[in-house]
């Protein structure tokens, strides 16, 4: 067997910054950190975090008055914001940048007076958080057979943005539609679907021609994750979509096999090497690392960290 180790994978730059955001709270004032949604959204990071005392909450109702909170990566709504205000909270928001300029370009369009049709997957934490800075000015559409039923005409002022963690066909293929069906649409100066998206995206889509298997590493729920593995099924590859080796079934492998092994911009490196240790055991794999390019993006820590104090649970 041959494991195809997709570079890049794993934790992209917002990530990374969510999770050291919160181990420097936690290492700063301890355990009791409250954070707003899964700070990332994979089983391992949340597991990790939960055993060290911090508690998720999809409700600020949960979170006693005078505690800490983190914003997780995903990025909230001004209505959370207000709501952590009036409950005394000590706020650290450890939003991605970019998903960040997106809630600034929902802004900006929406005092312009533009209708701004947002691409993305309803209920998904970045999408709500970014239909929250303006839900009067914000359609969301999730699928190009949507943009026919949309209400506009042609003379309406018109912008679209998307969730950052799109397939970049799947973001495309809306796109177009909407650029068919109304021509003086206006698109972001800089395309909104991340770096770390279509780095790993792309990465698969190379692989993917010579694999038999395609393994991703990631939760459920992770966007960015899911697809990855539809990169995969949409090829004919039999693609699975794991937490860790726990999760893997032997009877998807052959010996002699070609498995690509990638992981989701929220999934850790441990995971993966779990994986690859199974595939070496069972199988006797080799490993050959396929880098499609370097990442060297960061982004600093919230200067929040800094004014931290130990709560004041005045519930």
């Amino acid at each position: 067997m041959k494991i195809l180790l997709a570079n890049p994978r794993g934790f992209c730059a917002g990530v990374n910054m969510a999770i050291e955001c919160l181990d420097e709270a936690i290492r700063r004032v301890g355990p009791g950190i409250y954070v707003y949604h899964e700070i990332v959204h994979n089983k391992y990071v949340v597991d990790r975090f939960t055993n060290q005392g911090v508690t998720f909450v999809d409700s600020l109702d949960e979170v006693p008055h005078g505690s800490i909170l983190l914003f997780s990566a995903h990025g909230v709504s001004p209505q959370i914001r207000r709501i952590a205000r009036e409950r005394s909270l000590q706020t650290v928001d450890a939003t991605c940048p970019l998903v960040t300029k997106v809630h600034l370009e929902a802004i900006r369009y929406a005092n312009a007076g533009y209708n701004i049709i947002l691409i993305g997957h309803e209920g998904h934490d970045e999408v709500i958080g970014t239909m929250g800075e303006a839900p009067e000015s914000i359609t969301l559409v999730e699928s190009p057979d949507e943009v026919s039923g949309l209400p506009f005409g042609e003379n309406d002022k018109l912008a679209y943005l998307t969730q950052t963690t799109l397939s970049v066909s799947e973001a495309g293929d809306v796109i177009n539609a909407l650029k068919e069906r109304y021509p003086q649409i206006e698109s972001p100066k800089k395309e909104d679907i991340c770096y770390a998206t279509t780095n790993r995206q792309e990465a698969v889509h190379m692989l993917v021609e010579s694999a038999d298997v395609l393994i991703v590493l990631g939760s459920q729920n992770s966007s960015n994750s899911r697809r990855l593995m539809e990169i995969g099924a949409s090829r004919g590859v039999p693609s699975y979509l794991v937490d860790g080796a726990a999760d893997l079934e032997l009877e998807w492998f052959e010996e002699g096999a070609n498995v690509v092994v990638t992981a989701g911009a929220s999934a850790p490196e441990i995971v993966v090497n779990e994986c690859i240790d199974y595939l070496k055991e069972h199988f006797n794999a080799e490993v050959s690392e396929e880098t499609l390019r370097e990442e060297h993006v960061h982004f600093n820590l919230p200067k929040e960290l800094l004014q931290l104090t130990p709560a004041t649970d005045s519930n």
